[in-house]
């Protein structure tokens, strides 16, 4: 009985540390600089988990002893999980850069010499090996209009027009 209780209170506190299960991605097209600026907002245990489980890298971004090799890790990753189209033309994710924020982490990409911006079409998968419960929202800005849409395991998909 002790050890189901105990089992039971470890569960519950685990879940009271990391009860959901959500990523950010903030799309905005600077007309000015004619490029997209892309920041992705995760939990870093949830990207830790998710780099190591497909790409079998092992990583500690509460104490990044390699900051190169962190980079490298976190950019091939977006680049496999976060696929943008405009105007039906595949873009490439420049990789800038990545800071971490108290329990999440940003990562921050830009796709350049992007004069207009019509259409948006995202295939996001982020985080979803390490959680069926995985839940991406989507901000896209593009004109000072800003639109935003949820994406549950499994789906992968969104279409914004503007």
């Amino acid at each position: 009985m002790a050890l189901v209780m105990y089992k039971w209170l470890l569960a519950g506190s685990l879940a009271l540390l990391h009860p959901f299960f959500v990523s950010v991605t903030e799309i905005n097209h600077n007309a000015r600089d004619k490029m997209l600026e892309i920041s992705c907002k995760t939990f870093t245990d949830d990207l830790e988990k998710s780099i190591e489980k497909t790409a079998n890298v092992k990583l500690d971004l509460f104490n990044v002893k390699d900051k190169a090799q962190a980079e490298k890790a976190i950019a091939e990753y977006f680049k496999k999980h976060l696929a943008i189209k405009v105007d039906g033309k595949a873009v490439q994710l420049e990789f800038v850069g990545f800071e971490r924020e108290s329990e999440a982490t940003w990562s921050y990409f830009q796709v350049n010499n992007l004069a207009s911006v019509k259409k948006i079409d995202i295939t996001d998968n982020i985080l979803f090996e390490t959680s069926t419960d995985q839940i991406n929202l989507l901000h896209v800005t593009v004109n000072g209009n800003r639109k935003s849409t949820k994406l549950d395991y499994p789906d992968t998909h969104v279409v914004f027009d503007f």
